[in-house]
């Protein structure tokens, strides 16, 4: 039974059941409910929807909250989120719309003679009831939430109803014939390419999920019986179904078909929604993109309260961030339905990829004094330059084999329902011309739709996919960006060679690192569209070799999530390395007589807080060349101070610091034989391991070739993971790759921070082994550490201090052979020496 109930399912989240993607609900029990309503054109058909009212937790009255499922699913499907709502304070109602569930009825696609009636049944019936807290004009305070199919209700009732007032439709569509039959040369639906598997999904599942949810088709009791007419097409309306047998044979809509669709998509009611909006949309979703929700932000009737999320997720894979979105819909209930004060609510907001540990995520936000939603084309575009000759590409008999970027419905399963991200993509041999851009010089940050004038040769029409990939270099496949491409078509005039079209590519947020470059293609076949069947070949080039990036230049870090100095340490790093680049060049040297081979030597360095309170006080110490030296002492010692000095990152109150002869100070040239790493690692986590070192060697202005990077990164010991993001990095792995960059160049001097933080017992091990060796061929190593067995297994030296004065100093060996029968242990020794300072 197991093993069923996990099918049935897997089968229902690939017939997209429910997209709410929110956390688990609270303790609230609902009460089960029949509501029986009236609809159809003519207010002549009597619907029974099967209900679930959640009274607000501790009674009372409170506003109402309609929670939708989505297509395929029930009100089942949100039980959870509607628990966790009710234990927040609302009265919450779910429902399984008409022909989904238990509910009667056929499916309608959230037809305004439908489905929307129904619903504003609903909030009649939400009017009558006690726990529902009521405005002075005597209507029900509520607001409407869902996803995908719910979505779209959502925005339909908010256009019909005036009573409703609040909504956060989710990765939902603004016009379904847009959404189904996309063209982006713009010439809209009558001419788009069909989408067919997505189509099929909705269409095709007869009388099989299309008419219940997992949960149902697994209940005791059995759901409603279909008719004959149900039978042939499961449980849509009749015009519903003749429309896609019709559709799905030729491929292309009709003008029947685009009516149809356009009646049940909010493309329709522009101007009529004036409840306040939070439109939440999916990064990673070929069956609703970005663009549907730009498109709703914009027919809102003016003045309307909108905010616009894009969050890392969608129809395709990912679960976005539970929380985040839950927090995001509550707070715009509140502001809305409570009248809770609230902080200015941001205009648009993008999650990015961020964090320490994996699958975290740091939310970016348009800052709110930049007024409203960009939309998609951005506050600032960046034109890229595309080479390459014009290209012969071929449509192949049938349209098969076809090329691959999303596979609709099973991607999220493909992925395990990762989080959005880029996607590696299959073209066919001679299917495709690709047209690319130099290496950039600078990270490029794409946030919109890119756009592109393209020149097709040929004779008749010609259907084709427009797709940008980000290429890293010839070892790697190139990544396609969310998996999504544009779909048009071109019509060559009668007697003319070509025609040129303007193509907008498809809305994403992704960041082209340094030295990457734009790869744009475009080739005749893609699985998840219909492509015709006939023979043809075209040629394809590059009608203006500009490609337009949008950006919006005024995004930065919110205040709370991840701390500052995750995102400034890497700049610091490398506005460090570049202080010691310039200073390199016209800095004397400054060596003391017959200190030059003297790696490190310390004299009387002091160093006070404000308060006068000294961090390190009057001290010195040397290091002699092939020693490994162990910097111990109890937090607040002043270890790390010492070692900022050491870097130069802080000028010393007294005395001095000599590497290898030369005086230290903020950007001194011999700064360029020490690597360092203190205070943790600090990356750019939406670049791979590798791009972060590339990066960081880059800055020093150092030719690449001395940076011996393959020895480093031998060292870090990663493999493959030095090709993926370092958001996805465990801590252990971050603290080899923070070691391999101090590594880089092969300093003469290696200063680590607690570098076995993180780390399990064999890579200790290891990195002990690597520190020996290092310092084995000709160089010293300082390591600052805790761990007093790992300190005395690998140093050779050590010095020891304690409230900011070094208490003891020399060799390992001489330390445990005065340990007074303390030892022979170095903790003896360390804490006899700490506590005669006490």
């Amino acid at each position: 039974m197991r093993r069923v109930a996990a099918l049935v399912a897997v089968l229902a989240l690939v017939g997209m059941g429910a997209w709410l993607v929110w956390p688990s609900g609270g303790d609230v029990r609902g009460q089960d409910q029949r509501i029986t309503v009236v609809d159809g054109p003519r207010d002549d058909q009597r619907v029974e929807l099967d209900a679930t009212f959640f009274p607000p937790k501790g009674g009372g009255k409170a506003p109402a909250v309609l929670l939708a499922h989505g297509f395929g699913g029930s009100k089942q499907s949100v039980r959870e989120p509607a628990e966790r709502l009710a234990a927040d304070g609302y009265a919450v109602l779910t429902w399984s719309a008409r022909g989904f569930g238990r509910s009667t009825g056929q499916i309608a696609l959230n037809s305004p003679d439908y489905e929307v009636k129904d619903v504003k049944q609903l909030i009649d019936w939400l009017a009558r009831r006690p726990e529902v807290s009521l405005d002075k004009a005597g209507d029900p305070r509520v607001g409407i939430a869902g996803g995908s199919y719910g979505g779209a209700i959502a925005l339909m009732t908010a256009a019909a109803d005036p009573r409703v007032d609040a909504i956060v439709p989710q990765i939902t569509w603004y016009d379904l014939a847009d959404a189904l039959f996309p063209d982006a040369s713009g010439q809209g639906p009558a001419n788009g390419v069909f989408k067919r598997m997505w189509a099929g999904f909705f269409f095709g599942r007869g009388g099989g999920l299309g008419q219940a949810s997992a949960q149902d088709l697994l209940a005791p009791r059995a759901t409603v019986p279909l008719t004959p007419e149900q039978a042939r097409c499961g449980r849509f309306l009749p015009e519903i179904c003749d429309m896609y047998q019709q559709v799905a044979k030729t491929g292309r809509a009709t003008p029947e078909a685009v009516a149809l669709l356009r009646k049940s998509s909010p493309s329709s009611q522009a101007g009529r929604i004036k409840a306040p909006t939070l439109l939440i949309q999916g990064q990673r979703d070929s069956l609703f993109p970005i663009a549907q929700a730009d498109a709703n932000a914009r027919a809102l009737a003016p003045g309307t309260p909108v905010s616009v999320a894009w969050f890392d997720g969608g129809h395709d894979g990912g679960t976005g961030e539970p929380d985040w979105l839950y927090d995001q819909t509550t707070a715009w209930f509140a502001r809305y339905l409570k009248n809770a004060p609230q902080a200015t609510a941001a205009k648009f907001t993008v999650t990015r990829d961020g964090g320490r540990d994996p699958g975290t995520r740091q939310r970016i936000l348009l800052h709110p004094e930049t007024g409203a939603y960009p939309g998609i084309e951005g506050t600032a575009t960046t034109a890229v330059t595309l080479t390459g000759p014009e290209q012969n590409v071929v449509n192949p008999p049938g349209g098969a084999p076809a090329a691959i970027s999303t596979v609709p419905g099973v991607g999220g399963l493909v992925a395990g329902a990762t989080a959005a991200g880029p996607s590696v993509a299959l073209d066919m041999p001679g299917q495709n011309a690709s047209f690319e851009s130099a290496p950039l010089k600078a990270p490029l940050q794409l946030t919109g739709g890119p756009g592109v004038k393209l020149r097709v040769y040929g004779t008749g029409e010609a259907t084709l996919f427009a797709k940008l990939y980000d290429v890293a270099d010839a070892l790697q496949p190139p990544t396609l960006p969310a998996g999504l491409v544009a779909p048009f078509r071109v019509k060559i005039p009668q007697g003319a060679q070509f025609a040129d079209v303007t193509v907008r590519l498809p809305v994403v947020d992704h960041t082209f690192p340094l030295g990457h470059r734009l790869r744009l293609t475009v080739a005749t076949t893609d699985m998840g569209y219909a492509t015709p069947a006939e023979p043809a070949s075209y040629r394809v080039g590059l009608a203006s070799p500009a490609l337009a990036v949008p950006t919006v230049a005024a995004m930065e870090a919110p205040a709370a999530g991840l701390a500052w100095w995750v995102w400034a340490m890497p700049l610091v790093a490398i506005a460090v390395a570049a202080g010691i680049l310039v200073t390199g060049r016209t800095r004397k040297a400054d060596p003391v007589p017959g200190s030059t081979l003297v790696p490190l030597e310390i004299a009387g360095l002091t160093k006070a807080y404000r308060n006068g309170e000294k961090a390190v006080d009057d001290v010195s110490f040397r290091v002699e060349q092939g020693q490994v030296l162990g910097l111990l002492g109890p937090n607040g010692a002043g270890k790390t101070t010492t070692m900022r000095m050491m870097m130069g990152l802080i000028h010393p109150d007294a005395g001095e610091i000599r590497i290898f002869g030369q005086k230290v100070t903020p950007g001194a040239p011999v700064l360029s034989r020490l690597g360092s790493f203190v205070e943790g690692p600090g990356f750019l986590p939406h670049l791979s391991g590798r791009e972060n070192l590339e990066l960081y060697w880059a800055a020093t202005g150092r030719p690449l070739d001395e940076a011996y990077l393959d020895e480093a990164l031998e060292i870090a010991g990663l493999g493959k993971a030095l090709e993926r993001a370092v958001r996805t990095y465990s801590q252990g792995m971050r603290q080899r790759l923070a070691i391999a960059q101090a590594m880089l160049g092969l300093p003469d001097l290696l200063v680590l921070d607690e570098p076995t933080n993180g780390l399990d017992p064999p890579q200790i091990r290891e990195m002990r082994e690597v520190l020996k060796r290092y310092a084995r061929d000709g160089r010293t190593v300082i390591v600052s550490s805790h761990l007093l067995a790992e300190v005395e297994q690998t140093c050779s030296h050590v010095v020891v201090m304690h409230r900011g004065r070094l208490v003891s100093e020399g060799p390992v060996s001489r330390l445990l052979a005065s340990s007074n029968g303390h030892g022979p242990r170095l903790e003896d020794v360390f804490l006899d020496l700490i506590g005669e300072q006490s």
